[in-house]
């Protein structure tokens, strides 16, 4: 028997062809710069596209206050589409009628020439980034769809291994043929089927030595004096003090562990001191400066720079990013954020906004706040022509690191190092491995520490598997994912950089466009045509350094006791590099500022008391310092030697003796301080070899 459709069921099915809208070739869903790009590029291989943003704005982070644009110094890299964005700024700001405030020649001189080479524009206002954004997605003719977030439990409509639409939270839904997931969060990744992950993988996972919890690595942004992280100062009992999430290093995990948690989100605001433009920082509703009783207390202890104002943009405006182990970072306020529906997310949203409104506040008024950083601070103040309907305030949360799928090739730490070398490149990475601090918790002997922090720099810009953009065949045949590509946690840390997720969307494109041409899936495509594509729209695909990088030395190689650089301590910033030759996994410099302020402590255990030989490793690198104290204690008491680092070390181009000396315990230890010096100081590791008496 027949049964006919109830009037319920044909009123459902009358709504969902009015909510189904024209199919096109491409969706893309994200109106990050990603997306942005991924559309252009679309409608330039003359396939019909639309582009989806949850957001009412075009542009994601790069118009939205990060208008710092990081390259590591490697500008040659950004091509294509990502080249031509960055030429429309430079043309903006080519014209002498753009400068309000300031000279455009004394901006020039002040932040470096390189950040206007071959016609692009580096640093730039939000505003002028978002109108760029949406006058190039108007001129192209880009079908624009505002403020429609997916449904997060059934906004993926598959069939079989193939999506065919995607289904908003208002009930509209876009069918098409390939699907491009430019969100920060990776939201089409679960709906899809497609493998993915969230958080820190151990090092076992893919024997990456930056991998899982990492108390040891987080050196540049950390606490530089003693701080006691408890209620009432020196009393366990008493509780912790707000924004310290682990009681002791035990409760963090085994180093190199892996755990779900990822680096701090926050939002890059652009302040201004231009009076007649600046909107003053105000007590926010709700400020409680209990919460920020760990910086009071660190101040107190003698921090002086918690501001990184130095990032000028034009018109006398800054990036305002992190600076230290207590900033604008929101460590663990980030937790649940990702795998959260959009109530969760727009809390932790609001709460990242309540805490740098108030920690700005704190900064303006707390006491502990040394008198010079308040007044300096109160000549800054939100800018009154940026984000003029979010009260000055910008629109997008720097989303660091979320969902990552796993396909069948995964970037990790050693493709980023230039160890493994992948042959389908669709765009360079060049930037360190940067990791913001996660958490922070509470030191073995008792004082407030951050965990998490990675900043290794020093290898050459490296290509990205076109692999590593596509699912797995099986998982979804006709979606790729740019910025949640499949990667490690740590190789994720230099990926994450905006030209890059701009190259690795046209790329997605441009791979969607064949595949349409050739009716296949995704990851069917003949990788030697998309090559010949790219090239053709200018991408940069190679990058052949001048000499090759040697391989680092493994410390376990050596004879004697050998005390790298992770294994020691210091004061304050000694940044971490790996160019030139070394021991371990990199080496450390003093930056320029603090000269006469740092040192740097190798301690060893030596196997039994007696005579060894001390023999200090240095990698060569322009502008050493001619000569760098280093003492010895010995059985005999201190022993001074001073190193002129600007000579190849003589033994094996790594290691230069400092002498035999008599210790009498098993405890060894060398210092070196940068007092008194003119250029870098260089500090490797120190190695202690038995001697005859």
């Amino acid at each position: 028997m027949r049964i006919l459709p109830t009037l319920a069921t044909l009123i459902v099915a009358v709504a969902t062809l009015r909510a189904a809208e024209e199919s096109h070739d491409i969706v893309v869903y994200g109106g990050t710069s990603g997306g942005v790009v991924a559309a252009i590029q679309s409608a330039r291989s003359g396939h019909s596209v639309i582009l989806i943003s949850p957001t009412q704005k075009l542009g994601g982070l790069t118009a939205s206050g990060l208008g710092m644009t990081d390259t590591a110094g490697y500008r040659q890299i950004i091509g294509g589409l990502a080249k031509e964005f960055y030429r429309r700024i430079g043309r903006h700001y080519a014209d002498p009628a753009n400068w309000r405030s300031g000279d455009r020649e004394a901006y020039m001189r002040k932040v470096g020439p390189g950040l206007a080479r071959d016609g692009m524009m580096l640093y730039f206002e939000p505003h002028i980034a978002e109108r760029t954004f949406e006058e190039w997605a108007a001129e192209s003719k880009i079908a624009v769809v505002r403020g429609e977030r997916l449904d997060l439990r059934k906004g993926v409509i598959k069939e079989g291994a193939r999506i065919t639409a995607l289904r908003m939270e208002s009930g509209r839904t876009f069918p098409g043929k390939i699907f491009i997931d430019a969100s920060y969060e990776g939201d089409l990744l679960p709906g899809a089927g497609v493998t993915y992950t969230l958080g820190r993988e151990s090092h076992q996972a893919y024997k990456e030595r930056f991998a899982g919890v990492q108390p040891r690595a987080g050196v540049e942004h950390q606490f530089r004096h003693q701080v006691d992280p408890y209620v009432k100062p020196g009393d366990a009992s008493s509780g912790l003090l707000p924004e310290i999430h682990a009681a002791t290093p035990a409760a963090m995990g085994p180093e190199g562990s892996a755990d779900k948690l990822i680096q701090a989100y926050n939002f890059r605001l652009c302040l201004t001191d231009v009076p007649e433009n600046r909107v003053p920082i105000q007590r926010p509703e709700g400020y409680d400066a209990a919460r920020y009783e760990l910086l009071g207390r660190y101040f107190k202890a003698g921090f002086a720079h918690p501001f990184g104002l130095h990032d000028a943009m034009p018109n006398r405006k800054t990036d305002l990013n992190n600076f230290g182990p207590f900033s604008v970072d929101y460590l663990r306020g980030n937790d649940g954020y990702v795998e959260g529906d959009y109530a969760t997310r727009d809390r932790i949203v609001a709460e990242h906004i309540r805490y740098q409104k108030g920690l700005l506040y704190f900064f303006l008024t707390d006491e502990r706040v040394p008198t010079e950083i308040r007044q300096q601070l109160a000549q800054w103040g939100y800018a009154k022509d940026e984000f003029t309907d979010t009260g000055h305030w910008p629109w997008q949360i720097y989303v660091r690191e979320a969902r990552r799928m796993i396909s069948d090739h995964v970037m990790t730490e050693h493709h980023v190092l230039g160890h493994q070398i992948v042959a389908d490149s669709v765009g360079l990475g060049c930037y360190p491995l940067d990791c913001h601090n996660v958490q922070r918790f509470v030191s073995a002997d008792g004082y407030a520490l951050v965990e998490g922090g990675v900043y290794q720099t020093g290898h050459s810009p490296y290509p990205i598997s076109y692999r590593s953009i596509v699912p797995r065949r099986t998982e979804c045949e006709n979606l790729l994912a740019p910025w949640s590509l499949s990667a490690s946690h740590v190789a994720f840390l230099s990926i994450r950089m905006e030209p890059v997720f701009m190259t690795l969307s046209q790329s997605a494109a441009t791979a969607a466009s064949l595949a349409l041409r050739n009716r296949c899936a995704v990851q069917d495509i003949a990788y030697d045509q998309l090559r010949l594509d790219l090239a053709k729209q200018n991408q940069v695909l190679d990058f052949k350094p001048e000499h090759p990088k040697p391989e680092p030395v493994a410390p376990a190689s050596l004879a004697g006791v050998v005390v790298d650089d992770l294994d020691v301590t210091f004061t304050d910033d000694w940044v971490c590099r790996h160019d030139g030759r070394f021991v371990g996994q990199s080496f450390r410099s003093d930056v320029s500022h603090g000269k006469g302020d740092k040192t740097f402590r190798f301690r060893a255990i030596l196997p039994k008391p007696g005579r060894y030989e001390v023999r200090y490793a240095y990698a060569k690198v322009r502008g050493a310092s001619k000569s760098v104290p280093v003492t010895v204690y010995t059985a005999q008491g201190p022993k001074a030697v001073r190193l002129d680092l600007s000579l190849t070390p003589p033994i094996d181009g790594l290691w230069v003796s400092l002498g035999k000396f008599d210790f009498d315990t098993q405890e060894a230890n060398v210092v070196v301080s940068n007092a008194g010096t003119t250029g870098t100081v260089i500090t490797d590791a120190v190695q202690f070899l038995p001697a005859a008496p």
